[in-house]
């Protein structure tokens, strides 16, 4: 059948022989399976892990030889694929792959010019592992053309009936499957896709604008369940290439409450905790998610990449809300400022949250944290005993920048400093060679570890690659 999108290789483990892979495939029917894959040690079958409006998505399990630049083939290509993990490595990362409104109907040129750099970058020094944080879709528009959904999340029908609310939920599977079909087989992301490994974890837009902080009342509606369903199995399915059988073994949470993981390479720990599924207005995460996140920050290797899917360290942002909550045709941002980790609804969380990380840095791991969310690029530092605790934000490899005026608020804001912990004070700072905080460009990030020494570069649209800023 023909194949509409992949591979996309998610990476499972790193054995002291292989590189374990898992291969996401879809095709236009599920009747039957797309081509074998190929590797040295034979041809792999594939598994049909759904079938969804007569479309299958498939996922084939192999492993390549660790070190060197192994290939494997599907469809007639071959693809190399970096596993020489000990040594020096490169790491990318990149969010917010989309845009809220008319993401599929963008010129593709003009949509993934970014992946198409990253791609250039990659045929001339190859990136090991991919990390994606988050809104790797934007599903904002899954909820039109259905009559229950259509308005969301305004003027829902208070008690609709469960053949509704079924037909609903297929509806949706099919909007996502959509989506993820077309954004995957982009030009650009395809290759690099096909070639790096990925890690993923969510965001709102993978979910909706603002997921978890709209509302409890809102949350807790039969549609607003569905949709939830709908997302957290495309996130499953597109995104980690699996099912609900394969919850325990994938993440912290063998029941799958949160769905944070922790990968280990040779002296990298990834830690990448779900600050979606247990949100509300009062939490990031819920009981699930902090009992994950205290586990898999036992015992880390010597650098942990602490994926947040929104900045851990960042300005001020109590006075915004203040002014936001003061005129009423601003209200309707709030959730976006509740999103964040410096809400003054998530202080308290906000504090835990730096002091676990400072308490990992006291045990001799250095921490870097890594953002996107916020469609900039800017960088900030917590101090710590041990020297600066880094965090790197990259938001935007497809989502437009926004105005320049906007970049500059924040820059203001930033200005007035915080300190969440008294004496861990946060500064934001700017990408090496700029002059402002924030840059209002497309981009994504490229972590080097070179002769045991870390440092980091951001690719931007317009500027072009940054200085390296030792990390």
């Amino acid at each position: 059948m023909p194949v509409t999108a992949g591979p996309v290789l998610i990476f499972r483990a790193l054995d002291d022989s292989v590189l374990r892979l898992a291969a996401l495939v879809l095709t236009d029917s599920a009747e039957s399976p797309p081509p074998e894959l190929e590797t040295e040690a034979g041809r792999v079958a594939p598994r049909l892990l759904a079938e969804i409006g007569g479309e299958g998505v498939w996922r084939f399990d192999f492993a390549l030889p660790r070190g060197g630049r192994p290939s494997y083939s599907f469809d007639g290509v071959s693809h190399r694929v970096a596993t020489d993990f000990d040594g020096d490595l490169r790491i990318g990362f990149v969010s917010c792959n989309g845009e809220e409104h008319g993401d599929l109907d963008r010129d593709e040129a003009e949509r993934n010019a970014m992946w198409r750099h990253m791609r250039e970058a990659h045929l001339q020094s190859p990136f090991h592992l991919i990390l994606h944080g988050g809104d790797q879709v934007y599903a904002d528009e899954v909820t039109r053309g259905h009559a229950l959904s259509e308005s969301w999340p305004e003027d829902l029908e208070e008690a609709p009936g469960a053949e509704a609310l079924d037909d609903l939920e297929d509806h949706l599977r099919r909007g996502f499957l959509e989506r993820y079909r077309l954004t995957y087989a982009g030009a650009g992301f395809a290759r690099m896709a096909a070639e790096v490994p990925a890690l993923m974890i969510w965001d709102d837009h993978d979910i909706c604008d603002g997921w978890g902080s709209l509302g409890e009342e809102l949350a807790a509606h039969p549609i607003a369940r569905r949709l939830f369903r709908a997302a957290r199995e495309a996130f499953l399915l597109y995104q980690q290439a699996a099912t609900e059988d394969d919850v325990p073994a994938l993440f912290l949470d063998p029941k799958g409450r949160s769905l944070s993981f922790r990968r280990d390479l040779p002296g990298v720990s990834v830690i990448a905790p779900d600050l979606r599924s247990e949100r509300g207005m009062e939490r990031i995460m819920g009981p699930a998610g902090w009992q994950g996140f205290e586990t898999a920050a036992e015992a880390p290797e010597e650098r942990v990449l602490l994926v947040s899917s929104v900045p851990l360290l960042g300005p001020r942002l109590s006075i915004l809300e203040r002014l936001m909550n003061a005129i009423p045709t601003m209200q309707k941002y709030e959730d976006d400022l509740r999103d964040q980790w410096q809400s003054r609804a998530h202080r308290a969380e906000w504090q835990r949250m730096l002091r676990r990380v400072l308490e990992i840095e006291a045990g001799g791991s250095d921490v870097t944290a890594l953002s996107g969310e916020i469609h900039l690029a800017t960088r900030a530092t917590l101090d710590s005993p041990r020297g600066p605790v880094h965090q790197l934000v990259a938001s935007g490899i497809a989502h437009r920048a926004p105005p320049k005026a906007w970049a500059w608020m924040l820059g203001t804001l930033a200005r007035l400093g915080e300190a969440p912990l008294p004496e861990h004070p946060i500064r934001i700072a700017p990408l090496p060679g700029r002059g402002t905080n924030y840059t209002a460009e497309r981009n994504y990030l490229m972590l080097e570890r070179e002769g045991g020494v870390w440092s980091a570069r951001w690719a931007l649209e317009e500027s072009g690659v940054t200085p390296a800023l030792p990390i």
